[in-house]
């Protein structure tokens, strides 16, 4: 009969604490790449100089509001997919045509889903943009409507779910 006895040496140690740490290195890099990939960082382009450029901002928030102009939107389906709808009136609810709006509908988690839009009139106030398939989920349209006594900027919490 033989009783073998176990000894924990240094080598034993240093082994298992090499390897502890290995694999809290490992699921972190992990973490980090999936996080990277997931969302890039910064979405908006020159966000700095937006903030100090904010006065401006808020000055041409005022001349817009005093222009009147009411924006409603909407992301409706039709036979070719997804379309943007924009509805342009006055304050007295006079419907304005022969407005250029151009804009983007934005994913929010990253640019990489962005569209681009142009947008057409189709009479009435109302003005489309065609985008085909869309994947589903909440989309923040920004635009601006250029027209005859001024612009306006908007933006749009939009969120679409394709008929079935």
């Amino acid at each position: 009969m033989s009783t073998a006895r176990f000894e924990i040496r240094g080598w034993h140690v240093l082994a298992a604490m090499l390897a502890f740490f290995g694999a809290i290195i490992a699921v972190n890099v992990t973490f980090a790449v999936y996080a990277i990939q997931s969302f890039p960082g910064e979405d908006v382009r020159r966000s700095y100089l937006q903030g100090v450029q904010y006065n401006d901002t808020l000055a041409e928030r005022r001349a817009q509001a005093a222009l009147g102009w009411q924006v409603s939107t909407a992301l409706r389906n039709d036979a070719d997919g997804a379309l943007v709808e924009v509805m342009l009136t006055t304050r007295d609810g006079v419907a304005i045509g022969g407005a250029d709006i151009a804009g983007s509908l934005q994913w929010p988690m990253s640019s990489q889903r962005d569209h681009e839009l142009s947008f057409e009139p189709v009479g009435g106030g109302r003005y489309v943009a065609r985008l085909g398939e869309l994947q589903p989920g909440r989309w923040r349209l920004r635009a601006r409507a250029d027209g005859e006594g001024g612009a306006l900027d908007f933006e749009s919490e939009l969120t679409w779910q394709p008929s079935r």
